[in-house]
């Protein structure tokens, strides 16, 4: 008899201890959603990031590009060795010098960003959503797909964003003043430093509009550097995903590994691109620019400035990477709390 009301009671017992247990879970679960997840889908807000970190990776960077941009144009004599290079633009110059045009080339990096990371976003969805029709949902971007969304984004960034980077090369170099020479202690001032706006006025006055899109077939060509470096990036990406989360540091020295990649194969064409930019008067085709390169330093003419290139590059990538993933979410926390108050408003 004891044993049956042992055996009658014991769920009743257990009943409601089970109901004490459950209920703060499902509390749990209802207070959950109060902390949403971070989408991954929000193109302004990655567009906005990619700015952002543009910037701050170019402020850090600039000095580097300032000297590549100054080898790639320079001629054979004036070559000088990574040292002298900075001393002799510093004695000409002070120190401001190693950031001329930097005005242009923040304003240059944010619109491109911003231009490149919105079509890209916009592409990754696009093959998503295809993806998800076809019974892929959830699925990464193949390598096919990640090229392809490279192109589009690159070439609608070039188009766009050319006018910018002419001037930038203009002001960088001084061409606007007619400095070609660079041998060092011509002059123990430092040189006045050109203004963006003087020098897209003084521009579109001596050459003309069409001379803000001078260079911008290499430029489309060269879409095919972040093509390579997005699509190793993503790869990469995808993979290290699979064993453990994507840090800012692992970001980085993926940035950096692709962005490295990507240049060293490119880099011939980067210079054609930046003489191409201060040429005035009777223009030259891609081709033709080669040739002249190579027939007046060598192949190595075709690398020249290329270390602190590579060094700039690879720096300004890597940082970028790092930068972006934290100013991507703070960027959609920032929207979701502005969407959230226009609401209650």
């Amino acid at each position: 008899m004891s044993d049956n009301i042992d055996k009658e009671t014991t769920p009743e017992i257990d009943s409601p201890v089970t109901k004490v247990e459950i209920t703060p879970t499902k509390i749990e679960i209802e207070k959950a959603p109060e902390v949403p997840a971070i989408p991954q889908n929000d193109n302004v807000a990655h567009a906005l990031a990619g700015a952002g970190g543009g910037l701050l990776s170019m402020i850090l960077t600039y000095p580097l590009i300032t000297l590549s941009t100054r080898a790639q144009v320079e001629s054979k004599k004036a070559e000088s060795k990574f040292s002298e290079a900075v001393g002799n633009i510093i004695a000409r110059e002070g120190i401001s010098g190693l950031y001329s045009g930097i005005n242009s080339a923040l304003f240059g990096i944010s619109i491109t960003n911003f231009v490149y990371y919105y079509w890209y976003e916009w592409t990754r969805g696009f093959f998503e959503k295809a993806a998800a029709k076809a019974g892929r949902a959830g699925s990464k971007l193949t390598t096919v797909e990640s090229m392809i969304a490279g192109a589009i984004a690159g070439s609608a960034t070039v188009i766009i964003t050319n006018p910018i980077w002419v001037v930038n090369t203009r002001v960088t170099t001084r061409q606007q003043e007619k400095k070609k020479d660079v041998e060092a202690g011509e002059s123990s001032q430092p040189a006045k430093a050109p203004s963006t706006i003087g020098t897209l006025l003084l521009l579109l006055k001596n050459e003309g509009p069409q001379a803000l899109f001078a260079g911008v077939i290499p430029a489309l060509v060269l879409v095919i550097n972040p093509i390579l470096q997005y699509t190793l990036f993503e790869q990469l990406k995808n993979t290290v995903e699979k064993r453990r989360k994507v840090t800012p540091t692992v970001a980085f020295f993926l940035g950096a590994l692709g962005k490295l990649f990507a240049t060293a194969i490119t880099y011939p064409y980067i210079t054609v691109k930046s003489q191409m930019h201060v040429q005035s008067g009777q223009k030259e085709g891609s081709l033709a620019a080669l040739s002249r390169i190579v027939r007046e330093s060598g192949y190595s003419g075709l690398y020249r400035g290329i270390g602190p290139k590579i060094t700039q590059s690879v720096l300004t990538a890597a940082l970028l990477f790092a930068f972006k993933d934290v100013l991507y979410e703070q960027t959609v926390r920032l929207r979701m709390a502005q969407a959230a108050r226009r609401r209650v408003a």
